[in-house]
């Protein structure tokens, strides 16, 4: 495995946990389209700012060894960017109208 693919991973696990959340809990969903574009940059910036350590994709395949927890660790973070993305988005929607 690559570090691009592992990003790819890494967003397409915000898309859906963006998703998913926004079909679940109605309040927070800005429909199909806006919940994949707050999927894709939440997990983008939990991934670049936690990142640093050491859930970054090319510390996952360092040397040529793939770390599984380190991966697991990545996708938890994909996860919980796409659902604080969405949450903030909304709040900040509330406050803005």
């Amino acid at each position: 495995m690559t570090g691009t693919l592992l990003s790819l991973i890494s967003i397409f696990v915000g898309i859906i946990a963006a998703t998913i959340f926004g079909h679940f809990k109605k309040k927070y969903s800005f429909g199909f389209t806006g919940n994949t574009l707050i999927g894709v940059f939440g997990s983008i910036l939990f991934i670049k700012t936690l990142g640093r350590l050491g859930f970054d994709p090319w510390s996952i395949i360092d040397n040529g060894t793939f770390h599984s927890a380190l991966f697991i660790g990545n996708c938890i973070l994909s996860i919980l960017g796409g659902v604080v993305g969405l949450i903030m988005m909304k709040f900040i929607t509330r406050k803005m109208s």
